[in-house]
């Protein structure tokens, strides 16, 4: 692994600290799913954890709520708490697990409570003022990759251990 070294205007991943932090974000974000807008955010969150690009929190009041169903099962995170998952489903099409909030997270994390996260990967597309973002690798982190965020990025094959 070779850290890319970030130009003008640029961060890179491997800045940013562990534990995470925390940080509120102006940028207009969207997320669009079956032809639908679903979410669509200018005073989200978004957490920047050391080699992850960044994940971005929605407010429950800028997203489509009545189109999450919830499911089973939780997972932990060390520094937010459990997680829960939600499905998505528009016009008769579903993304499994495809978004997640920490009802109750750790301290440090409870800015975020009740705030919602969405995989870019199964969604349709995802929008970070105006640019179209790409998905981390990997199923499981939902980072958001836009051309300001460099890395290389944990996710992918052969990165469980960096």
């Amino acid at each position: 692994m070779k850290k890319i070294e970030p130009g003008p205007g640029q961060e890179s991943v491997w800045d940013y600290p562990r534990p995470p932090r925390l940080e509120q974000t102006r940028k207009t974000l969207r997320v669009e799913f079956n032809g639908t807008v679903v979410a669509e955010s200018s005073s989200a969150f978004r957490v920047l954890e050391t080699s992850h690009p960044p994940t971005y929190y929605f407010p429950p009041e800028d997203v489509r709520t009545e189109l999450l169903q919830p499911v089973k099962g939780r997972t932990m995170c060390e520094w937010k708490g459990a997680a829960s998952y939600f499905d998505l489903e528009v016009k008769g099409r579903r993304a499994e697990r495809a978004v997640w909030t920490y009802r109750q997270p750790n301290e440090a994390f409870t800015p975020i409570a009740g705030y919602y996260c969405f995989y870019p990967s199964l969604m349709d597309a995802c929008y970070v003022d105006e640019e179209q973002v790409e998905s981390q690798e990997g199923d499981f982190y939902g980072g958001w990759i836009t051309k300001d965020i460099v890395g290389p990025f944990k996710g992918g094959s052969g990165t469980m251990f960096w």
